[in-house]
């Protein structure tokens, strides 16, 4: 997709949404449970959706609240739920629906002091830090659609292990909830929100503070602030604005928060690729603004609102690329923490490059590739099996120092710390590094593109198996591996990978759009790179076509 004119520039008063109408359509306007657009639907990071569309408004919110309390109920979770909401406007209205609902119910909530904005590692700790120390076993609802654009909403659900949930979860209460919606709420248990917080359910802890104090088994902020080194950080407007300030001052780093500002229409955003406002610490366009002072400080980072991303910014390099950034990390990981097991092996999705594992073989470790979703990762990081899971996305998190679980939801904070760390331990940056890695495995030239698919085609793609693809060759190679199942833990992959000597292409459907995604990769040069695009939807094409 070509470049939006205005890409990377500020946004303009056109560009910006009306918040006010946004929030009087959350709860005027109420969803058809006949139409599919307006149901509930669970993808890999929850139910998203924005109130102009009639797809995010208080029924959706009330009835996936009431949802996850009958989930919660049948498997016998009897602990706290920690509730947090980053700072897009419909994650505050949906924070306030879903404390009238659960406290209706009688469930004890812990959310942050003075219903501070919380980041998603944060609840992710907290339940983990709850549940070593209860039998009562805790749970989390976070509001947040991520590093969506400011007109979106979004709810996901964090059971006992504290990473996002698998379909038995979520197909169980998108299900409920669609059910509740048809009835027109019978059955969702519902107070105001003023006898909500009078009941004593809520209970206002500081989730924050006790994460903060627990970076320190995980980091190392004392090689970090005897460096010196100048950190940059840019919070997007997100939920961490605060805590980083707290990180700061608990560790006595060198850690200027670059842009404090806070407004649920993010007017502040430089433009995304697509010239729409949207908080992607991956996108180049849209982190302009803090590329525009690289300079000014050894290393910069940034994260989407809910903080479940990193982007990393070196003085020598720009934006890195979440692949390269991905494959440093891991390279420095082994080779730092000598206490973890060398029998852990190390995750990523099949999406991810084919540099990370190279990687993993360098430092004689077992590769556990899974399918598109941080969900694969959260059993083997819970459990301490699992040294590192990441995605291409710029999404991971890995063990602390003693190889243990630390957050088992995608954690920006540590992977943005963890790139100060590098930098003070070793004198180089992490672009740097990557540069190393290059040198010693060639370079990877990677890309993903959309292409349009129907209902029907997206179906066929998701159901394909491998029988069904007769081509030997791909780019001009001989294909080595025809997959629909991931090779880590034989998941379906919902779609397919096809991989060559020197490249790859995989090929899956949106959830929510009317596109498929085609990834690939060549490990010999742009032009392969194009090969490889072009025979992935040609064949992907002949498969929609035949009967």
């Amino acid at each position: 997709m070509a470049l939006h004119p205005r890409a990377g520039r500020p946004a303009t008063p056109s560009d910006v949404v009306d918040i006010s109408h946004l929030i009087s359509c959350y709860y005027t306007d109420k969803p058809n449970s006949k139409q599919p657009s307006e149901r509930v639907s669970f993808g890999t990071s929850g139910h998203r959706g924005s109130a102009f569309n009639r797809a995010f408004n208080e029924q959706h919110i009330l009835a996936i609240t009431q949802a996850t309390v009958d989930y919660r109920n049948q498997q016998g979770f009897e602990g706290p739920m920690f509730v947090g909401f980053d700072t897009h406007a419909l994650s505050q209205c949906a924070f306030s629906s879903v404390l009238q609902v659960l406290a209706a119910n009688g469930i004890q909530v812990r959310v942050q002091q003075e219903r501070g904005f919380v980041a998603t590692p944060v609840i992710s700790h907290a339940i983990l830090d709850h549940n070593r120390q209860s039998q009562a076993l805790a749970d989390g609802l976070i509001l947040t659609p991520s590093h969506n654009p400011p007109q979106d909403g979004g709810i996901k659900y964090n059971p006992p292990h504290g990473g996002p949930a698998d379909v038995d979860a979520t197909d169980f209460i998108a299900e409920r909830a669609n059910a509740y919606l048809q009835d027109n709420l019978a059955g969702v248990q519902q107070v105001s929100l003023a006898v909500a917080m009078a009941t004593g359910l809520v209970e206002q802890v500081d989730m924050i503070g006790t994460y903060v104090e627990h970076l320190g088994e995980v980091v190392d902020f004392e090689a970090i602030a005897q460096s010196g080194i100048r950190i940059g950080a840019d919070p997007l407007g997100g939920s961490g604005v605060h805590t980083w300030e707290r990180i700061a001052k608990c560790y006595g780093i060198n850690l200027t928060v670059v842009n404090p500002w806070v407004d649920p229409a993010f007017a502040f955003m430089p433009l995304d690729k697509d010239g729409k406002i949207r908080m992607d610490c991956s996108s180049p366009s849209a982190m302009s603004n803090l590329l525009k002072i690289k300079d000014d400080f050894d290393i910069c980072v940034a994260n989407d609102p809910d903080f479940d991303r990193h982007g990393i910014v070196c003085r020598d390099g720009g934006l890195m690329n979440p692949n390269h950034y991905l494959a440093v990390a891991i390279d420095y990981l082994l080779a730092h923490r000598p206490k973890w097991s060398s029998e852990l092996p190390v995750g990523k999705t099949l999406v991810s490059s084919a540099i990370i594992d190279k990687v993993v073989a360098k430092h004689q470790r077992t590769l556990f590739e899974v399918p598109v979703g941080f969900k694969w990762f959260v059993s083997g990081l819970h459990q301490g099996q699992l040294a590192f899971g990441g995605e291409e996305s710029a999404g991971a998190s890995f063990l602390d120092k003693q190889g243990q679980a630390f957050s088992t939801d995608k954690d920006g904070f540590i992977l943005a710390l963890l790139a100060a760390e590098i930098q003070a331990v070793t004198g180089e940056s992490p672009a740097s590094h990557y540069r190393k890695l290059e040198a010693q495995f060639g370079q990877a030239f990677y890309r993903r593109i959309d292409a349009p698919a129907d209902n029907e085609q997206k179906a066929k793609l998701k159901a394909l198996s491998a029988e069904q693809v007769s081509s030997d060759t791909l780019a001009g190679e001989v294909i080595t591996a025809k997959l629909t199942r991931a090779p880590g833990n034989n998941g379906a992959i919902g779609g397919l990978k096809v991989t060559t000597e020197n490249g790859w292409f995989a090929a899956r459907p949106s959830g929510t759009e009317a596109i498929y995604k085609i990834y690939a990769e060549s490990l010999n040069s742009e032009a392969h790179l194009e090969l490889l695009l072009e025979d992935a939807q040609r064949l992907v094409s002949e498969l929609f076509s035949a009967d």
